[in-house]
């Protein structure tokens, strides 16, 4: 069985603490019997060795404790990282417009950075805190039953007092983390949407805006950092009485001889070290509360359940689609309602309507972006909720209303789908899309870094089409209004392209422009429902 990095590192730190409780008890013996026989006038060189060993031993292990810490956290925040954007890559861009992008990105970035304070502070001290008092009552009931009692009975105190200045902070950690969310959101849509805040003269409303939610921000991050300095002295100061409830009366003892003096050297050496790790939990916690908050957003992403797939093989390449009665909701809007369509191999069919009828939901429902709420989606009679998405999405060839262009070279661009392809299938996929013109006349070709060159949206849309040029083996064109914002002689060039890619295969295309409706076979009317014109009846 895998160990995933968290379980790893537990072990690790439980081996760490077991450690480190040796250690203490062991620096703390030996030191007071080192004590004991210097007080006698003479000078134990075994006892000296030991704490010698322990001491060289305690500053080995702690340092040795932090770059474990530190390499192990950076693993974990890799895998956290990993796994939320493998969550949102498998729910599809469906669940991914439910959230904001912001919050979103403020999560895998921010938020994942802050567990820092949790993996290298709170959780390494959590096993310290489990370990080392245990060993010290162990070793003081054998030493000094009485000190024990006493210590037993006043360490609970620092975790009751803990626990109740820290559900106030956990509530005032969980309203920072959630203005931070709301900050990232609305920086986020600021920068997205400037162009337009500028020419309707908003810009200035909307910076007044986000100045107002980092306002808010940093004056929870104030509040909060105040209450975590007020209970670090409210620990300091129970822990304070407690040591001294132990020290007082095992001073007593001593003069009146009730306690040998190693005896009560062991127990006046090993009494703090009980408090110790408590008092410091308490000040890692507050310092890990912005990472809790984070990692409880994270543990409600990555339990949403994934899409079930049941169905071991994917049906026949050349199988016939079928909506039956369909229906998809978005909340309480009904973007589909009732959609019952066939389409055949072979078929063309061109989606037109008004916008926001549901052409868009359509191809997502083929996608797998968008899941009916009511209905079925068949691929050779089998539910097409059932297939493996990834297995049956490498079978489409999907052109979107706006590619993406990642940054990178113009060939990673184009094998986006088939990362395996050669170059001279890159450039012949370029060709087929009528983009190997422009590509040439890029700076160095197929390596140009787009990051630092823009295309207009006809080359960008060219680019796409190289791209489902590539995946041959596609059975299924989709084309989501494809010539839309493109000047006629990039409509040209893609809607060609289209035509020849789709020869001999099943294609669904959103269509507004005649251009494209050209390719078509059969035409449906998409308004909230489906409606294909019949065809005329010769009298």
């Amino acid at each position: 069985m895998r160990i995933g990095p968290v379980r790893r590192y537990a072990i690790v730190l439980a081996a760490s603490a077991l450690l480190a409780a040796v250690l203490v008890v062991t620096q703390a013996v030996s030191l007071a019997t080192l004590l004991a026989a210097a007080a006698g006038g003479r000078l134990d060189r075994a006892a000296l060795a030991v704490a010698l060993a322990a001491v060289l031993l305690r500053a080995a292990h702690a340092g040795a404790l932090t770059a474990i810490a530190g390499r192990s956290a950076a693993g974990v925040k890799a895998h956290l990282r990993e796994e939320l954007l493998d969550s949102a890559a498998r729910r599809g861009p469906g669940w991914l417009a439910g959230r904001r992008a912001g919050e979103l990105a403020t999560l895998a970035g921010r938020g994942v950075d802050g567990l820092d304070g949790y993996l290298t502070g709170y959780l390494p001290q959590v096993f310290l805190a489990a370990f080392v008092p245990l060993a010290v009552l162990g070793w003081l009931a054998l030493t000094d039953l009485t000190s024990a009692v006493v210590v037993a009975l006043t360490l609970p105190l620092i975790p009751v007092f803990g626990i109740l200045v820290g559900k106030l902070t956990g509530a005032r950690t969980q309203r920072q983390w959630d203005l931070l969310g709301r900050l990232g959101g609305h920086f986020l849509d600021t920068v997205r949407g400037l162009p337009t805040l500028r020419a309707f003269g908003r810009s200035s409303a909307y910076v007044r805006r986000v100045r107002a939610t980092a306002e808010a921000y940093r004056g929870a991050t104030m509040r909060t950092l105040r209450l975590a300095f007020l209970s670090a002295l409210v620990l300091e100061l129970v822990a304070t009485v407690s040591v001294a409830l132990v020290a007082v009366p095992v001073g007593l003892r001593l003069l009146h001889g009730g306690l040998t003096l190693t005896a009560a050297l062991v127990v006046l050496l090993l009494a703090p070290e009980a408090y110790l790790p408590l008092r410091a939990l308490g000040t890692k916690f507050h310092a890990s509360q912005e990472g809790l908050a984070a990692a409880a957003e994270m543990h409600a992403v990555l339990l949403e359940p994934p899409p079930a797939t049941t169905e071991p093989r994917l049906p026949a390449p050349d199988a016939a689609v079928v909506l039956d009665r369909v229906e998809v909701r978005y909340g309480d809007k009904i973007a589909l309602r009732d959609a019952t369509l066939e389409i055949e191999p072979g078929d063309r069919v061109a989606l037109v309507g008004p916008s926001g009828g549901g052409k868009s939901t359509l191809l997502a429902l083929l996608l797998g972006f968008a899941t009916p709420s009511a209905g079925r989606v068949l691929v050779g009679g089998v539910d097409l909720a059932g297939l493996d998405p990834a297995a049956w999405r490498a079978r489409l060839a999907w052109l979107p209303q706006r590619p993406h262009l990642f940054a990178g070279t113009v060939a990673g661009n184009i094998r986006l789908g088939a990362p395996d392809a050669s170059l001279d299938e890159v450039v012949a996929a370029a060709v087929a899309a009528e983009a190997d013109g422009f590509v040439r006349a890029l700076p160095h070709g197929y390596d140009t870094d787009l990051s630092a060159h823009g295309l207009s949206s006809g080359q960008r849309q060219r680019l796409a089409m190289a791209r489902a040029w590539l995946r041959r083996d596609a059975a299924l064109l989709l084309l989501d209004e494809p010539t839309a914002r493109l000047d006629p002689a990039s409509e040209a060039a893609v809607v060609a392209s289209a035509a020849r890619l789709a020869a001999g295969r099943t294609a669904l295309l959103v269509a507004h422009r005649p251009a494209l409706l050209s390719i078509a076979t059969r035409t449906v009317t998409v308004d909230g429902s489906l409606t294909e014109p019949r065809p005329a009846v010769a009298a």
